[in-house]
């Protein structure tokens, strides 16, 4: 069986402001064209499919366009993120279109989704995000006790329940897709953190006993099979289709192309996913950043400038030279050996205060101009401060 494995599409995020909606839009095209080229039977999404739980209008607009197009061609199966709402995001599964299943259901973990080929049936299981405050209870016996607060118990408990379903089926083929943090998994800045209980990780050991685990939740696609002992399963992150953060620029973007033979074998493809633009981070004098325009003028930018003092209107300038600049760091590169930030007490002059404070964040001392203009601000604070104090005091009387 051939099997196409994605997930943290994070459908209606943006990136410092920038709307990426139309790079989410080439990418789901991308994506049905890839179900097509391989006659994929199955495509699995492994959680965060919508960037927040109320997604906006767009988003919603662009999945139920995407979904409709990929059912025509293959079994599309969805499980909820942390990212996603599940209650939202499986709201009306049971009345969805044949062809799209949406494994929400905390309580059904060991009711799998079945697709056949020409060896026999494969079972995929859906194990959403647990969050451990609410599925120890959930997933806990009738009338017995929580399970413990955390990812790695719940998860066991899941997978256990998936475990006693293949048993009981005589051990079939399987795929489980699991959002969760696998220890030994690498991380990146964008990724929401699992922390409850102090533990925010599972251990590879959980998921023995299927034959591929198409993980969700780090944005970098990566082998996990290595984590799991005994060689089965195979467990892959595929990663983010996009770039959420600078964290993530080195990253090769993909999605995974899983071939499983009769015996539940896998062999795994990564194939990349395009890049509409790519993440460049610049770091040294003004000088040398806006050398170099014509390598990286149309990507998106982190520009970090490190000059003696902050240079005037830096924004403006570097925006001039990089349309898609995002982000902005100024550091001096001024010797200095006190580097914490001025003591303000309540003797100190609030012109002062001002102008340590201008030192501090920019590397120099305010010009004449400059301390005009502080000198006009508080001028004007004061007299508002002064106005309504003299309010309060008609009241008053």
């Amino acid at each position: 069986m051939r099997i196409l494995h994605t997930s943290d599409w994070h459908l209606g995020r943006t990136l410092h402001g920038e709307n990426l909606h139309v790079y989410q839009q080439e990418f789901q095209e991308f994506l049905l064209a890839q179900v097509r080229e391989t006659g994929a039977q199955a495509l699995v999404v492994a959680g965060d499919i919508y960037d927040r739980s109320v997604p906006p209008v767009e988003a919603v607009e662009l999945l139920h366009t995407s979904l409709a197009a990929l059912a025509e061609e293959t079994t599309v199966i969805l499980t909820p993120g942390n990212h996603d709402s599940a209650v939202r995001l499986g709201f009306g599964s049971k009345l969805m279109r044949p062809g799209i299943h949406i494994l929400a259901d905390v309580e059904g973990i060991e009711h799998p989704v079945s697709v056949a080929d020409e060896h026999g049936e494969v079972l995929f299981f859906g194990l959403p995000f647990l969050d451990p405050d609410i599925a120890r209870y959930s997933l806990a016996p009738e009338g017995g006790v929580p399970l413990a607060r955390s990812h790695e118990s719940v998860m066991a408990n899941a997978m256990n329940r998936v475990r006693t379903k293949l048993e009981t089926l005589g051990h079939p083929r399987s795929v489980v897709l699991a959002h969760t943090f696998v220890a030994g998994g690498d991380g990146s800045d964008s990724e929401r953190d699992l922390s409850v209980g102090g533990v925010a990780s599972v251990p590879g050991s959980v998921f023995e006993g299927v034959d591929y685990v198409a993980l969700g939740h780090l944005h970098g696609c990566q082998n996990m099979s290595g984590l799991v002992p005994g060689g089965r399963p195979v467990a892959w992150y595929s990663g983010s289709p996009l770039a959420f953060s600078f964290s993530e620029r080195h990253h090769t973007k993909a999605i995974v192309l899983v071939d499983m033979d009769e015996s539940g074998a896998v062999d795994v493809e990564r194939i990349p996913t395009p890049v509409g633009r790519k993440l460049v981070e610049l770091e040294g004098s003004l000088a040398s950043i806006l050398a170099q325009k014509e390598e990286y003028g149309q990507e998106w930018i982190h520009a970090i400038v490190r000059e003696e003092s902050r240079p005037a209107h830096l924004q403006q300038t570097l925006r001039s030279a990089f349309e898609h600049l995002l982000f902005t760091e100024f550091r001096s590169t001024r010797d200095v050996s006190n580097t914490e930030a001025p003591l303000v007490t309540r003797e100190a002059p609030p012109a002062e205060v001002v102008s340590e404070f201008f030192d501090y964040l920019t590397g120099a001392e305010p010009n004449a101009t400059q301390r005009e203009i502080i000198e006009h601000v508080l001028a004007d604070a004061r007299a508002r401060a002064n106005l309504t104090e003299s309010h309060s005091r008609r009241k008053a009387s």
